[in-house]
């Protein structure tokens, strides 16, 4: 039988959701996306509505496909990415009790802290979710002791990605990948962790049914079908998490190559042929395949403080932007590149929405340090820069003690639009830093995955052959030097913070409207 030319990669992200459509080279033909809000009324809270990201789940496809003229009828498969960690409280009628709760709410952050001391660290040891707000076990904890009246309607607790699934086949279904960062999989056994359960007050029928990440299903629902303009026999493979397909869509699933990611947040993170957990519990270990592990270190801090340091410091240059027709984040990397490295002695830590790694404190603070009267706004702006780089170093150095020093780098996210923060990237860490040309790697990752699944392909190895061409950066020595001398303070200064973290944390929850 004749394969089908096309492909179509999803990915539900934080800020928004994205389709691509490929063909079986894996080429990027056509890119279509829909933004939505990440609702923060109060300092702890993130959260989001999940029927307005179906909707734009269901646009983005439609759009992907009417925009870029195929015939629906040609399309093989569209297969799935996702952001980890998100928790949605259903009842029994299969309506949301709760927003979706994103990985960057800490609402459960003292919860985080109690468990930490109360056979926390054995639970990772087998499910390879750190210990943190963002864990949805952790979530539960706080949902049972502050929320209890919720618990008690809750029929189903459930991810994003489930609910997307749910609403389109009325089926609850979620994949080991997804699972596996929940805290509540074990990764031996592929099951639900029944200690984790017991802890979080709940039983296996309040979860969804636990499926590979190569999982194909059909029959979706005629009226969705028809408003996504798709055959309602198309398959549907439900793939895993933006962050282990990240590393598929970059070619970083080869012992010793790193795969380094910021977009909203970020990460840095390597494969391996066996589950991996940290002693000392620094790193996550999620799954990709029945054969494939990822280990690595997320951070919350990426891409959205450069948007922060742009919605708050550059007034000015925005409006200069909309004049010359340029976009506002080239005129500040342009700005930030007038500057010289380190900065003039400015340091900037990250930690506007606390921090996973390399500190897993929910508590964390962002901050200038060194600021002199001889510091200008470019200064600040590429301190913010260097701090975001830097903050990923600090996650690259607990790899390097799990995996060994990387014989390669591959880079990826929004911020590889930017020659400017590759070159940043390849100078901090010292290493050659590679950049695929595709930058929708979790969208190509899921596509790949969806190959493999149904057969198409019999190794994964095929996506050596569609990342195409990359940038590569090489550091230069002279700037390294500079942050040789510079890193040492900014993880100093980071141990030296953590009280006053903590201390500043509950004045703002005092005193924040």
């Amino acid at each position: 039988m004749t394969l089908k030319p096309y492909m179509i990669g999803v990915d539900i992200g934080t800020t928004s959701t994205k389709a691509v459509l490929f063909n079986k080279k894996g080429e990027a033909l056509h890119r279509s996306g829909v933004e939505y809000p990440l609702h923060t009324p109060t300092p702890s809270t993130a959260e989001q509505d999940p029927d307005e990201i179906f909707l734009a789940v269901q646009q983005s496809i439609k759009t992907c496909i009417e925009e870029s003229g195929i015939d629906s009828s040609e399309l093989d498969f569209i297969s799935f990415s996702s952001a980890m960690h998100s928790l949605i409280l259903i009842d029994e009628n299969g309506k949301p009790l709760t927003p979706s709760i994103t990985w960057a709410d800490n609402r459960s952050a003292a919860w985080a802290e109690y468990l930490k001391n109360n056979g926390g660290h054995e639970i990772y040891l087998r499910t390879g979710t750190p210990i943190h707000p963002m864990s949805p076990l952790v979530k539960l904890l706080w949902l049972n002791a502050e929320h209890p009246e919720l618990v008690k309607k809750t029929e189903k607790f459930i991810s994003i990605k489930e609910y997307i699934f749910y609403k389109l086949f009325n089926e609850f279904i979620i994949d080991h990948s997804i699972a596996s960062a929940t805290g509540l999989f074990n990764l031996i056994e592929k099951d639900w962790d029944r200690e984790a359960l017991n802890l979080a007050k709940i039983h296996p029928g309040q979860l969804s049914r636990l499926v590979p990440t190569t999982y194909s299903i059909n029959g979706i629902s005629p009226e969705f079908a028809e408003l996504m303009g798709i055959d309602p026999q198309v398959n549907f493979i439900i793939g895993a998490s933006d962050g282990v397909l990240s590393n598929l869509g970059v070619n970083a699933i080869e012992p010793g190559v790193a795969a380094l990611t910021i977009g909203t947040s970020g990460a840095i993170r390597s494969v391996v042929d066996h589950p991996r957990t940290d002693p000392l519990g620094r790193t996550f270990c999620y799954v990709l395949t029945d054969r494939h592990w990822v280990i690595g270190g997320p951070v919350n801090n990426g891409g959205m403080i450069f948007r922060w340091a742009k919605n708050e410091l550059a007034a000015s240059e925005i409006e200069t932007a909309k004049r010359l027709g340029v976009d506002a984040y080239d005129l500040l990397t342009e700005m930030a590149d007038n500057v010289s490295p380190g900065a003039e002695g400015l340091i900037f830590h990250p930690y506007l929405s606390g921090e996973r790694a390399p500190l897993w404190n929910a508590d964390a603070r962002g901050s200038f340090f060194g600021l002199g009267l001889h510091h200008k706004k470019e200064h600040m702006v590429r301190a913010v820069l260097e701090g975001i780089v830097m903050n990923l170093y600090s996650v690259l150095l607990i790899m390097e003690e799990l995996t060994g020093v990387p014989v390669k780098i591959q880079a990826t996210g929004g911020f590889a639009r930017s020659k400017v923060w590759r070159q940043m990237l390849a100078d901090v860490f010292g290493y050659e830093v590679h950049v695929p040309e595709s930058f929708e790697s979790s969208c190509l990752g899921a596509v790949v995955l969806g190959m493999y699944g149904l057969g198409q392909i019999d190794d994964l190895s095929i996506v050596d052959q569609m990342v195409g061409s990359v940038h590569a950066h090489q550091p230069i020595k002279e700037t390294n030097d500079v942050y040789k001398q510079l890193y040492p303070i900014f993880e100093r200064l980071s141990v030296m913070f953590e009280k006053g973290y903590s201390e500043i944390a509950a004045f703002q929850a005092k005193h924040t409207k």
